[in-house]
């Protein structure tokens, strides 16, 4: 998942926009990411799908896991999309959907 591969964002959907700040999101190779920020902190985590994101089975089987997650220092529950991204070290794929 460390790849330059799984870090370039092809697809992705904003599900909340007030505190937490949180996105689904596909990899350009097709591997989804469920992005999240709340009290100042960022995480991104891959799942083999959206259900999957709260499935304890699903970490335990070593089908999801944290990519990477920071903490700005802010408590803060609202970040744009760019911020996230460079925060997170993901970037826009080119042609990439955003909604």
């Amino acid at each position: 998942m460390d790849t330059d591969e799984g870090r370039r964002l092809i697809r992705v959907v904003q599900t909340c926009s007030a505190g937490p700040s949180q996105w689904d999101a596909w990899t350009v190779d097709g591997q989804y990411l469920y992005l999240r920020y709340r009290h100042g902190e960022g995480c991104v985590e891959w799942h083999p799908d959206p259900g999957f994101y709260d499935s304890p089975e699903s970490w335990n089987e070593g089908r999801s896991g944290l990519l990477v997650e920071w903490d700005d220092g802010t408590d803060g529950g609202v970040i744009s999309l760019e911020d996230f991204l460079a925060a997170a070290g993901l970037v826009l794929a080119p042609g990439a959907s955003v909604s």
